[in-house]
């Protein structure tokens, strides 16, 4: 009669929320890792961001704000992409990162309306190569299941230095883990069809092993009731199957059922509580619910929920997070290309909404650890404490204080603490190595189950707040973005994608774009800005430079006029006509001959008209006068290839970044020697530098010793004392090529080949670098050149505008600065800028010594009003969602929120009041 027995579960019903509840403003792609994708605690969700981006994650809250909306932040944490992720279920912000890159970082997430931190709590370095998985023990503190592609570790986050165990390699790659719900056992699956089962403090070999999977594609692995595991997977005709298993024999399976053709892989979730599983196959927009029972039949299904989107990955909310007087059992959250979707599922009951129906509910495990992971390996088996999901039997949030910080200890620690001491960026990374020592950060504190620095309470001041948090920017929000279609230049054929790393790869001007063809003759293609669209598949004129294009640029005093370096060590001026190439262009105006061997970079005078400086492998920089057609200056010096040069802004020094690990400033009128010299970056891959802050520091983007991506920061009055300040980006093999705005102070940094575009603020004090929000574009794009700033649309606050050279288009990406009064011009971004297409004198007066500056001009239209003139408004009083005030809410609540009012206006009652600290009479004087 057991196919008959009733269950309090049988008729739970999904609700799917309406769109104004979704999560929106998500970038998921595609993945190809083993994990799902995201995850959530009962106060955050996370969530693979676009992986074109290389290591991102979104997150967000689980609940809205008090507007109602949802606020989606995104932190780097790796350089490559994360395959998993998992949060702690002993603390909500605890989340726990595992990579491609080969590490795993454990990072205490703030609220999404805050800043996320500026990097992990602790990073973990196994050696393994690419990892997989990891996943929280459930009763232990501190304790990971980790795996490479077939070596699962156990290790303690407090012991740092090497695993507990390494369990024995499996045959094929770990496609799943899951712990046992008690943390005594812990089971795989692989793609050599294997399932095992381990006691990690017993062996290192499996207790229980059998070949039962029929299918090496995608498999999950799961501990449901009474010690038995659910399986998902494909049946050797490749349809999607869920079979169920008894832990202690599993030759055969319990239970079976197919699921249908599908090539994407099943993710099943399972409440302990209920018996509820959900079964959700990526790719798919369906989502069954079935309720696993302890006899037959095993598995019996209760729903099948219909979803506007198909799936990219699926979590479950904790149960102390679940609106219990709705009577909601559980709750899915579904990862789709652009949103998250919250899926809600409830038992009908009457008084559902006003009552606790306590039969639907038994207590459920804690947050408090049941031991640490030390005890776990000594043998323990305590159980977490359940607690009552009732409103008001539920414990009191424990307020932690802040622990004192720890260091690392080793010299390699030290030098990187001293590193990231002057960098407030939001995402640096800790550097990978081959070593099984792991780095902490700055901010790490000693134990990871409740060691962590707290968020900053409400009751602390602003200017608590502020100066814990750093100096802020005006352009920390901004945002870049493609434009239309309409002004993208398409169907580029032949690029050549293969120029040295000290060349941009392409270079533009106000009226055209010169790209290198990958045909023969070094020749360069010329496009007009002025007629996007699709390019014929004919045959296109271009500049036959006769040899490879190994460096180019325009004069940017002369819109026609472009200077070509090539392999044969030689430079070739040519005169673009009017209105673009109408035929080839095989003559050039001018050659400009004297290097002995292949040149590296060539740039123009920022000031001085028809001035052109090269670097070649003869180790020599030559300044050439496009007016005499001659060499005028030899610097020497040099001892390794010049990877970059850079005018200063006055005109007046040449810097250098060189190989020979030395960062380098010339007066070139008054000596062939540097002037200055300092030691520059470690790592000998590439660099590239500019001056910043009026020209009163050098940034260098290099890498040091380890091949991370690193900027420096140089002082241009005292190069030898070294860089006053740096910051770790991330390990990419391409050089960052910056780009400097003077009139903003931004410089906005990427590499060829890269997806994410990088952005900070620079400031001539401490902490120097201020990160501002990163562009990510939807493919690996071959370079950034940037317009002028006259080019940028004022009214919509664009600071910069750039044309990114893909594959075969060209498009224009403005990033502007979000402002809430557009109609208004934002003074307070715009200072007057220069009017950089006017010479400022002639070579020949440069040469002589004179010095020039150029003339400034405001961006300000005539029908707009500054900002700073705008009539100021009367306030406005804010009031609540309507939602806020119709919320029913229990006496304990509106209790505690009587209280905290209270509190907040008398401040803090702990502090001690004026009259405490008085003295009081003797008793003796009361007589008197």
């Amino acid at each position: 009669m057991n196919r008959f027995k009733t269950s309090k579960f049988k008729n739970t019903t999904p609700k799917i929320s309406k769109k104004d509840g979704w999560i929106h403003g998500v970038r998921a792609g595609s993945f190809s890792c083993q994990g799902n994708h995201i995850k959530a605690s009962s106060k955050l969700v996370a969530f693979n961001a676009d992986q074109a981006g290389g290591g991102m994650l979104g997150v967000s809250s689980v609940r809205p704000g008090p507007d109602g909306q949802w606020t989606v932040t995104q932190i780097s944490c790796h350089s490559d992409v994360v395959t998993d992720l998992d949060f702690s279920p002993f603390d909500e912000s605890l989340l726990a990162t595992c990579s491609g890159d080969e590490t795993v970082k454990l990072w205490h997430l703030n609220d999404p309306e805050q800043q996320q931190p500026s990097g992990p709590e602790l990073t973990l370095h196994p050696g393994l190569g690419r990892l997989e998985l990891l996943l929280f023990h459930p009763t232990s503190s501190g304790l990971l299941a980790l795996s490479s592609s077939r070596s699962p570790l156990i290790w303690d986050t407090s012991r740092q230095e090497a695993p507990l165990a390494a369990l024995e390699q499996h045959g094929d790659l770990v496609q799943s883990l899951s712990w046992k719900h008690d943390g005594s056992l812990l089971a795989s699956s692989c793609k050599d069809k294997m399932l095992r089962v381990f006691d990690p403090r017993a062996q290192l070999t499996p207790v229980q092993s059998t070949k039962s999977l029929q299918s090496n594609k995608d498999s999950r692995l799961l501990w449901v009731k009474d010690d038995r595991l659910l399986s998902t997977g494909f049946d050797m005709m490749r349809s999607r199957e869920v079979r169920l298993w008894d832990s202690r024999k599993l030759n055969s399976s319990l239970s079976s059922m197919t699921l249908g053709s599908s090539s994407g892989m099943t993710i099943p979730l399972f409440d302990d509580d209920t018996g509820l599983l959900l079964l959700a196959g990526t790719g798919d927009s369906v989502i069954d619910c079935f309720e696993i029972s302890s006899s037959e039949p095993f598995l019996s299904q209760v729903s099948h929920c219909l979803t506007d989107n198909s799936t990219r990955g699926v979590a479950v909310v904790p149960k102390l997070a679940l609106d219990v007087l709705s009577c909601e059992v559980m709750r899915a959250l579904q990862l789709t290309d652009d949103c998250i979707v919250p899926i809600s599922y409830q038992v009908p009951r009457k008084h559902s909404g006003q009552e606790f129906h306590e039969d639907l509910y038994p207590d459920t495990a804690g947050t408090s650890p049941a031991m640490s992971a030390e005890e776990w390996w000594q043998g323990g088996n305590q159980q977490v404490e359940k607690v009552s999901l009732h409103p008001d039997k539920r414990p009191k949030a424990k307020t932690g204080k802040p622990t004192a910080v720890k260091k690392e200890v080793s010299s390699e620690g030290n030098k990187e603490d001293q590193a990231r001491g002057c960098s407030t960026s939001s995402s640096p990374l800790s550097s990978s190595s081959s070593s099984s020592v792991p780095s902490r950060s700055p901010s790490s504190t000693s134990g990871l189950s409740s060691g962590f620095l707290p968020s900053p309470s409400p009751s602390q001041s602003t200017k608590a707040i502020q100066s814990m948090l750093g100096p802020s920017s005006k352009f920390r929000h901004i945002q870049g973005a493609v434009m239309h279609r309409d002004t993208h230049i398409t169907n580029i054929r032949s690029l050549n994608l293969t120029t040295p790393g000290e060349c941009d790869g392409f270079c533009v001007n106000r009226q055209r774009v010169a790209v290198p063809l990958a045909i023969s003759g070094g020749q360069i293609a010329v496009l007009e800005r002025s007629q996007p669209g699709r390019l014929p598949d004919t045959a296109l004129p271009t500049i036959q430079n006769s040899v490879s294009v190994v460096d180019f640029c325009w004069d940017p005093f002369d819109s026609h006029r472009l200077a070509v370096a090539g392999d044969d060590a030689k430079i070739r001026v040519w005169q673009v006509p009017e209105g673009g190439l109408k035929e080839t262009l095989t003559e050039p105006e001018l050659i400009l001959q004297g290097h002995t061997e292949k040149i590296y970079s060539i740039k123009f005078h920022p000031l001085a008209s028809g001035l052109l400086v090269s670097s070649s492998y003869d180790l020599s920089v030559r300044l050439w006068s496009l007016e005499s057609g001659e060499q005028v200056k030899l610097l020497t010096g040099h001892q390794d290839q010049v990877f970059g040069l850079a005018w200063s802004p006055d005109g007046r020094l040449l810097a250098t970044v060189c190989k020979d690990g030395k960062v380098r400033i010339y007066d070139p009128r008054k000596s062939s020697e540097p002037v200055q010299e300092g030691p520059g970056p470690e790592g000998h891959r590439g660099a590239r530098l500019v001056w910043v802050c009026d020209g009163s520091f050098l940034l260098v983007s290099g890498f040091d010793s380890r091949s991370e991506r690193v900027l420096y920061l140089f002082s241009a009055n005292h190069l030898s004392s070294g860089a006053v300040s740096s910051t770790p980006v991330n390990i990419s093999p391409s050089t960052l090529i910056p780009y400097y705005d003077p009139d903003t102070s931004i410089v906005i940094l990427t590499g060829k080949g890269d997806t994410r575009v990088y952005i900070y603020e620079l400031i001539p004090e401490e902490p120097y670098f201020i990160e501002c929000s990163s562009f990510n574009s939807p493919e690996p794009h071959k370079g950034l050149a940037f317009l002028p700033k006259t080019e940028c649309n004022v009214r919509e606050v664009e600071v910069a505008v750039a044309l990114m050279l893909t594959k075969t288009s060209i498009e224009p990406v403005a990033f502007r600065v979000p402002r809430v009064k557009k109609e208004f011009f934002q003074d307070d971004v715009y200072s007057d800028t220069v009017v950089w297409w006017e010479p400022a004198l002639t070579a020949s007066s440069w040469l002589a010594g004179s010095n020039g500056q150029h003339n400034k001009m405001s961006l300000k239209p005539e029908d707009m009003m500054p900002v700073s003139e705008a009539p100021k408004e009367a306030p406005v009083r804010k009031y609540l969602p309507s939602s806020v005030y119709l919320e029913e809410k229990t006496d304990e609540q509106k209790k505690e929120e009587l209280l905290s009012a209270m509190v907040a206006k008398l401040g803090n009652m702990d502090e001690p009041l004026p009259q405490d600290s008085f003295q009081g009479v003797d008793e003796d004087e009361w007589d008197d």
